[in-house]
């Protein structure tokens, strides 16, 4: 095989992925404002820039685009979360890991998660089109929700678990790790973010928000550790 053919090959490879790419950023934009049954194959090939029959060739059929779509915002959310899911479990795995330690990277959690689902055009997509999928209960729904649950859920119920000493199965640890979690998903809702006056969050009022949660995250979980502290003294003191 000649150079010439392999560059032949690797150039076609490139363009076919950048083509591939450029169908799913836009799927995503539409599926967010058109929802899946609204959002015509045609529609999306052309604001692709891509010929019709492209998307049958990348993707097989429109279900078959929303899917690769779905799986495009798991591999983005995956990517944004793995860095910090890698300290989460290295720190659990050492029984004396300070109590300080697990309470950062649980604001830290809840930071990354705040960055996730705020600010930019790309992440108001991926937040539109997963409100629509709970609302049209459409295919690739369970995936969001198992891959949320792994991404961030679990990381924050084990941390939550560890600082006030309780087992992740006991309800009130459950709940309250919702609680936390909750500080940040209010900002998803349309409602607030019309109160607030604002379409995409600015890097500012993501710092801002950040800061927030962090601050009432830190009151939260030592208020919960100073009584859980009071409870297990042998004389209540």
């Amino acid at each position: 095989m000649t150079h010439s053919t392999l560059r032949q090959r690797s150039g076609a490879y490139a363009r076919g992925e950048d083509t591939r790419r450029r169908i799913l950023e836009t799927a995503l934009e539409i599926f967010a404002a058109e929802g899946y049954e609204g959002a015509s194959t045609r529609h999306l090939a052309e604001r692709a820039g891509v010929n019709l029959p492209a998307i049958q060739y990348y993707f097989g059929s429109k279900e078959g685009l929303y899917r690769a779509v779905i799986e495009h915002i798991v591999q983005h959310n995956e990517a944004h979360m793995a860095p910090l899911a890698v300290k989460v479990r290295a720190a659990l795995a050492h029984p004396d890991t300070a109590a300080e330690e697990l309470l950062e990277l649980l604001c830290e959690m809840l930071e990354a998660f705040v960055a996730l689902i705020s600010g930019g055009r790309q992440n108001e997509s991926r937040r539109l089109l997963y409100a629509r999928a709970e609302i049209e209960r459409t295919a690739g729904l369970e995936l969001l929700h198992k891959t949320g649950m792994r991404q961030i859920f679990e990381p924050c119920l084990a941390l939550v678990a560890r600082l006030l000493g309780r087992s992740t199965e006991d309800q009130a640890i459950v709940l309250r790790t919702v609680a936390l979690i909750g500080q940040v998903t209010i900002f998803c809702n349309r409602g607030v973010r019309e109160a607030l006056g604002l379409d995409l969050f600015s890097e500012e009022r993501v710092r801002a928000v950040q800061a927030l949660v962090r601050s009432h995250s830190k009151a939260i979980m030592r208020d919960a550790m100073a009584a859980s502290c009071r409870t297990e003294s042998p004389d209540g003191h």
